[in-house]
């Protein structure tokens, strides 16, 4: 049922500049899905949706890949106004954020799409990251750094 309601979020986003939560449940409703508000925004949050500014000069609900073309200039200065201290350990690279930052500066590291990343996790102000080869894990570094700039 997730499923089939994460499908029929997708496709109705596509046809629909949806600007709130009840606008996508009252949406869903109609296509035959219970739904509570709970449920979308837990959705939104699974499906990683963003708010992306439309054409009528409105922000409605988009995928990544389907935002505007400044979006990931946006991503990078989340994350550089984000980020605090950078490390590692082993194959993972440590990310401390100002509090409650972390999930925003994860995006952008997710929206990176970089091969040498296996994962990202985060916390409150914490991020994890997995690097496939530990060899790299100092210019990955390097151009996280490159980004607080």
């Amino acid at each position: 049922m997730k499923a089939a309601r994460h499908a029929m979020i997708l496709e109705l986003i596509e046809q629909y500049d949806i600007e709130t939560q009840d606008e996508l449940a009252a949406y869903l409703r109609e296509h035959n899905f219970v739904v509570t508000q709970a449920t979308v925004s837990r959705d939104i949050k699974e499906l990683r949706l963003i708010k992306a500014l439309s054409e009528n000069g409105s922000y409605k609900y988009a995928t990544v890949d389907k935002a505007e073309t400044g979006l990931q200039d946006r991503f990078i200065r989340i994350f550089s106004h984000s980020v605090v201290s950078i490390t590692s350990a082993g194959n993972l690279i440590v990310i401390k954020t100002i509090t409650g930052s972390a999930s925003a500066a994860a995006e952008t590291v997710d929206s990176m799409k970089w091969n040498e990343v296996a994962g990202s996790i985060a916390g409150d102000n914490t991020i994890f990251i997995a690097i496939k080869d530990q060899r790299l894990v100092p210019e990955i570094i390097k151009r996280f750094q490159s980004m607080l700039k």
